[in-house]
């Protein structure tokens, strides 16, 4: 079940709670001044807008006279926007063992390449089964051999370290 965002902006008759007694009101034509809180409620009324408070830690708080729905609107189409924008980087795995053969490792390479090549990052694991745990070497010598190899597409964000029973190390694109 998604969380949902509270808004906390106040409109209209929640402006009443403002301990302050005058605030500065704006319009889309600029700023209109300081007055009471009734008074410009009763122009954003005759306006046929809503007074929306804007920044309520200035002094005085500041409250514009728009359409507040239209406002929201907006507001969640920014947010839309600015999520699209994200980058959102993939992370791949090429999982091996530490006496992984001549062939397996070319292929485990060729794929590591491949998905450099296409942006994401490759987190590689050595996998320690039994007692292969005693010979981490073994493990740490194939992933700096494979840094050493892709050195000139990837470079190593993260050094090889143990991470219960297996050894992983990041790549990057350069």
């Amino acid at each position: 079940m998604p969380s949902r965002v509270v808004d906390r902006t106040r409109v209209n008759k929640q402006i009443l709670l403002i301990k302050a007694k005058q605030i500065r009101v704006v319009a889309d034509e600029g700023q209109i001044g300081i007055m009471d809180i009734e008074s410009a409620l009763k122009l954003a009324g005759e306006r046929d807008l809503d007074l929306v408070e804007i920044n309520p830690d200035a002094d005085p708080p500041v409250c514009k006279i728009m359409d507040y729905q239209k406002f929201k609107f907006n507001k969640g189409k920014k947010l839309q926007k600015s999520r699209k924008k994200q980058a959102t980087l993939t992370l791949k795995e090429i999982r091996m063992s530490p006496l992984i053969g001549a062939h397996d490792y070319e292929f485990k390479k060729l794929n590591a390449r491949k998905f450099i090549g296409h942006g994401y990052k490759v987190k590689v694991t050595i996998r320690f089964r039994g007692r292969e745990l005693n010979r981490q070497e073994l493990g740490e010598k194939v992933l700096n051999r494979l840094a050493l190899e892709l050195k000139d597409i990837a470079k190593v964000e993260l050094q090889p370290k143990m991470e219960g029973r297996q050894m992983v190390m990041i790549l990057m694109a350069l």
